[in-house]
């Protein structure tokens, strides 16, 4: 019987010294969390001098079997990872984070994407920014509906848009009632964007019992006190 034949492997990681070896593997074991220096030394089966594990850890980096991360809970810190890898968002920051930084231009541009979307469409759901987005092709990579979602909040936070229910009616026709949307907020109306008067800050629209709201119901607008509020404004 023939003896099966051994397959060949120049892969950088079969060369390694015993050191690296041990090394890497630490390393390697965390996946897209890494690790810190200091933590891996203390994984370490054995103690090794700090001039052997500096060394290693070189020579792991130019194998290119390791690289340095940036951790944003710790940036001082010098933060390692197999380079088959990719940071988990505890260590990134995620999408709005760029080498450990908050990518404020990324944001921005993001921001002005979605008052785009929202002003083309009147009135939109979560959904409806995040299609129109990916339609227009603004972004090369897809953006999450968390994402849009985080992003919609600032708009929010900033006063350029409001979050509403829909009542199922007018401008809300194609959107279910109760369903959470957002219309624009500009006031002066300028670019062909809507203009927002007193209708659109009308108490119904971010009301939580609009759905069991009648005329002539317990709930009723007859006895709303937010409602006659607003008309008297």
């Amino acid at each position: 019987m023939s003896k099966r034949k051994r397959p060949e492997s120049n892969a950088p990681s079969d060369s390694l010294t015993d050191h690296e070896r041990l090394i890497y593997d630490v390393i390697r074991s965390k996946q897209d969390m890494g690790i810190w220096t200091r933590d891996m030394k203390r994984e370490l089966r054995v103690n090794l001098p700090d001039n052997i594990v500096t060394k290693s850890i070189k020579s792991l980096q130019n194998k290119s079997l390791i690289k340095e991360v940036v951790n944003i809970h710790s940036k001082g810190k010098k933060h390692l990872m197999a380079v088959e890898f990719e940071p988990s968002k505890e260590i990134s920051g995620g999408a709005w984070y760029s080498e450990g930084s908050l990518d404020t231009e990324f944001i921005k541009v993001v921001k002005s994407q979605c008052l785009k979307q929202i002003i083309k469409l009147k009135v939109a759901t979560l959904e409806g920014i995040s299609d129109s987005i990916k339609r227009s092709g603004a972004f090369k990579v897809d953006l999450t509906k968390q994402q849009i979602e985080e992003i919609v909040r600032a708009l929010v936070l900033d006063n350029q848009i409001m979050e509403v229910k829909s009542n199922g009616s007018g401008e809300f026709t194609n959107i279910p009632v109760g369903k959470v949307c957002y219309k624009n907020v500009s006031k002066g109306g300028g670019g062909g964007e809507p203009k927002t008067g007193s209708l659109a800050s009308i108490p119904c629209g971010v009301c939580p019992q609009i759905n069991i709201c009648t005329p002539d119901g317990v709930i009723s607008p007859k006895t709303c006190v937010y409602y006659t509020t607003w008309l008297d404004f």
